[in-house]
């Protein structure tokens, strides 16, 4: 494989070396073929089990990479790290593992359940911190507390040795699959696995396609400016993904090797986060999930090509279900919510509903507030419709009815407040 970037200092036997140090520490992880992705697509799509480390996520590569190569006086003095959660598990398991002290911050929108893992897998090696309400906002505390202190901040993927034990996976999928994939999805967030990846590979011919969350697009960002710069709106729904700015070594290996890069929008991850639990049987995060809600007709892959999804992590707080089950009927076109003006009159909404509703919808939320001193009252309803095609019907039906209605648009500033 040929070596990446000069600038970024990172090259193909920096991965290789990456790999022998933590062989001790973490097992291979499966490479299993997806027949549902496989038959739905067209293609021979391959899953890389990264939820199935100790820290369920890819990023205990990194950081165990990293610590492994500490002088004795940086043990001495600990580690610092920022993280969304999944780099903060990793390095807790490293210092656990390799006997290091760390301090790890975390921004306050870390899922509970990510933030005990990183509490458990550290035990007393580990001091967690919140910090922020998005990534950089921890980031920004860790630097100031390296900075004061003396202590090494372990960066989550911008760092040539977090770079290199990423790297690892891509080097693992080729050894399992016994070839070169044809393609390889890759998600991304600050682009470590992504850099990793590319430096691995280098001119091998495969097709390597970075996966972005719509509202985080961090990377394509930075290429189009021609360095990282901050995303101006973040969204933080895919968390472990959600990075406001891209590194200047992640962005010097991308931008040198140019893959191709995708946007994924949140709604379609959270479909494929559910078609993974239910159908597969994989307890998936959004970021996990990044990679195989990539796959479709825009990727432009032959037919039958053999493509490797890398499944980037399993850190899901199950109270997040929910919002995910929400989110995927309103992408898929089958939530849709209303204000609708009733009037106070009894069997108003027995009329909407026998007027309205088709035979296999149904109504999934109604908020109404009585006005004595007025006429109408307002409601706001929400119909989860039996096929996304029944909704020209419905609108229809709706304009025929004497109630005066409003459909909530996803755009509205309201529907945060709905999902």
């Amino acid at each position: 494989m040929s070596a990446s970037s000069d600038s970024a200092r990172v090259r193909a036997r920096d991965v290789e070396a990456a790999a022998g140090r933590i062989a001790g520490a973490l097992s291979p992880t499966p490479l299993h073929r997806s027949e549902r992705l496989s038959q739905r697509h067209g293609l021979d799509v391959w899953l890389k089990r990264e939820d199935l480390t100790p820290v369920r996520s890819y990023k205990v590569r990194g950081a165990l990479n990293f610590v492994s190569q500490l002088s004795p006086a940086q043990r001495e003095r600990g580690l610092v790290c920022a993280s969304a959660g999944n780099h903060a598990q990793g390095v807790a398991f490293a210092c656990a593992t390799l006997g290091v002290r760390a301090r790890v911050y975390l921004p306050r929108t870390t899922p509970r359940q990510k933030r005990e893992r990183v509490a458990g897998l550290g035990g007393s090696q580990v001091e967690v911190i919140m910090h922020g309400d998005t990534y950089d906002d921890a980031a920004t505390a860790a630097r100031e507390h390296a900075a004061a202190t003396g202590t090494t901040l372990i960066p989550a993927f911008d760092d040539p040795r977090t770079i290199a034990g990423q790297g690892t996976v891509v080097r693992e999928v080729v050894e399992q699959l016994g070839r070169l994939p044809d393609a390889l999805v890759v998600p991304v967030g600050g682009g470590g696995l992504l850099a990793g990846t590319l430096t691995w590979l280098g001119e091998s011919g495969t097709t390597v396609i970075g996966a972005e969350p719509l509202g985080a697009a961090s990377m394509t960002l930075a290429l189009e400016h021609g360095t990282p710069v901050p995303v101006d709106d973040l969204d933080p729904f895919v968390d472990g993904a959600a990075v406001r700015q891209v590194g200047v070594h992640t962005h010097a290996i991308v931008a040198g090797h140019r893959p191709r890069l995708v946007t994924v929008p949140e709604g379609r991850i959270c479909v494929e986060m559910l078609d993974l639990y239910q159908s597969d049987g994989i307890i998936s995060e959004p970021a996990g999930a990044l990679a195989p809600a990539a796959l479709g007709p825009e990727l432009e892959l032959e037919p039958g090509a053999t493509v490797v999804c890398l499944l980037s992590g399993g850190n899901n707080d199950v109270s997040r279900y929910a919002e995910i089950v929400e989110r995927a009927l309103v992408f898929e076109g089958r939530k849709h919510y209303f204000l609708v003006e009733f009037p106070q009159e009894p069997g108003a909404l027995r009329q909407f509903l026998d007027d309205v509703l088709g035979p296999d919808d149904d109504i999934t939320r109604f908020e109404y507030v009585k006005r004595n001193n007025r006429e109408t009252g307002p409601a706001l309803v929400g119909i989860e419709l039996g096929a996304p095609e029944n909704l020209e019907s419905m609108l229809k039906r709706m304009e025929a009815t004497p109630h005066r209605i409003e459909p909530v648009s996803p755009d509205s500033p309201l529907f945060t407040f709905l999902v």
